[in-house]
């Protein structure tokens, strides 16, 4: 699927991946050489993987009404605020101070898995992930997607499915 992907390095242990071999999940993990440079970590990484957009997923930090939560939606599009404020049973979201996202996650920004952070935050998964078999996300730093069945994803994070994604960036 991919040029430079690999199954479950030593170099790519990260808490995700951790988390996912503990779990017993089916997972694959792709590295691919990230480019500093690059203006989207999620479309670096499709493009890297060979993936379509709509299967390669970011991972989003939000504030809903003063609690941080986490957000994945298609890399080919862009959040709805207001739908995860709505999903996560809030009045109104913002996207999250980064340094709150990193330091609560575990995480560089670029590189927040849904997976293994630090401090479980309540999750919500675009619906559209439901179309697939498989999608990608990131395993915890930049230059390192999971791939791994959406169920398998909201089951570990204990998501939500909900619309929350927007087309076009």
């Amino acid at each position: 699927m991919a040029k430079k992907a690999k199954k479950q390095p030593q170099s790519g242990s990260t808490p995700a991946t951790v988390a996912l071999t503990a779990a017993g999940t089916a997972f694959t993990v792709h590295a691919y050489e990230h480019d500093p440079a690059s203006a989207s970590y999620g479309e670096e990484a499709a493009e890297a993987l060979g993936v379509s957009p709509d299967r390669v997923f970011k991972t989003l930090v939000a504030d809903v009404d003063g609690r941080l939560t986490v957000a994945v939606v298609p890399v080919a599009g862009s959040l709805d605020l207001k739908a995860l404020a709505s999903a996560a049973d809030g009045k109104r979201a913002t996207m999250a101070d980064p340094a709150a996202a990193e330091r609560t996650t575990g995480y560089v920004r670029g590189g927040i898995s849904p997976l293994g952070q630090r401090k479980r935050l309540p999750t919500v998964l675009d619906a559209s992930a439901r179309e697939h078999e498989t999608i990608c996300v990131s395993a915890g730093r930049r230059g390192l997607e999971v791939e791994l069945s959406p169920e398998d994803l909201a089951t570990l994070t204990g998501a939500v499915f909900a619309a929350i994604g927007r087309d076009g960036a």
